[in-house]
């Protein structure tokens, strides 16, 4: 049969390659894609060339095997239906919905301990947010929010906002979150964030420092998280943290480089930078 496939061909070109596909082995099922889940953050890392030299594209996702080189198929929340079964497969097996860490095809072949069958009573689009979700748990546990903190999360797209849904169900003293965009914002208040600010705004650091001030006898924040993509927010995540607080690090920022202030409180103030990565 044949497939279409989406191949980041080269920086700045997508393309969709039509392949053949042969039918499942012995212990293969095939499957139909519903819905591709894009993942905004590292798939623009790919599409503009900001790969890391030396990194391999996933050791943990066997689609994703093998070094980084164009042209390369990149994708891993995917949903479907299962088509065809190999002859070792139970037929249970046949028309069940699936998860699987896989890039955008129209059509997949993969071993059955390698999916993840999705509960009847949720649709497609919800199941492929799950790696979303995955990396949001981690971060959390990673940061490790106690009773009565001030926490503060920079940058909320759709990992941004999970992490601050999961972060509303505690007991905290303030959560602040922090977008560029409106929408985001708006959102970000639904969550449950106890205010969202526009960095851009001539007062921004005035008054993320006047709320993290209030009611409190140590000014910043205990907690941290860079989930915005861009190395330049790592320093207004210094800026805002106090004393013996720690900073949670979810963004990758592939090729592009973190010019940090670390000569001034960093040392002194015990602040801590704490590495986040749900792969591993």
């Amino acid at each position: 049969m044949r497939r279409l496939a989406l191949q980041f061909a080269e920086p700045g070109r997508v393309i969709v390659a039509e392949e053949h596909l042969s039918g499942p082995a012995p212990d293969q099922v095939l499957v139909r894609t519903l819905v591709s889940a894009i993942s905004a953050g590292t798939e623009m890392l790919v599409y503009r060339g900001q790969w890391p030299d030396g990194i391999s594209v996933d050791p943990q996702i066997p689609s994703l095997h093998g070094e980084f080189q164009y042209p390369l198929k990149y994708g891993y929340a995917t949903v479907g239906i299962v088509e065809e079964i190999g002859s070792n497969i139970s037929k249970e097996w046949l028309e069940k919905t699936v998860f699987a860490f896989n890039p955008h095809e129209s059509h997949f072949l993969a071993d059955p301990d390698r999916l993840t069958p999705v509960p009847s009573l949720e649709n497609p689009e919800q199941a492929a947010f799950s790696p979303n979700m995955e990396t949001a748990v981690n971060l959390v546990m990673d940061g490790g929010p106690l009773i009565g903190e001030k926490v503060v999360v920079f940058g909320q797209g759709v990992v941004g906002l999970l992490v601050t849904g999961l972060l509303a169900r505690h007991p905290l003293a303030r959560l602040i979150t922090v977008d560029k965009y409106e929408l985001r914002r708006e959102y970000s208040m639904r969550m449950g964030a106890h205010e969202s600010l526009d960095p851009s705004d001539a007062d921004f650091s005035d008054r993320l420092s006047v709320l993290l001030a209030d009611g409190s006898a140590i000014p910043g924040a205990d907690l941290v998280f860079e989930l915005s993509g861009n190395p330049n927010a790592l320093n207004a995540a210094l800026d805002c943290v106090g004393f013996d607080g720690r900073i949670v690090i979810g963004s990758w920022y592939g090729t592009k480089r973190a010019d940090l202030d670390l000569g001034g409180r960093f040392h002194r103030e015990r602040i801590r930078l704490i590495s986040s990565q749900v792969s591993s």
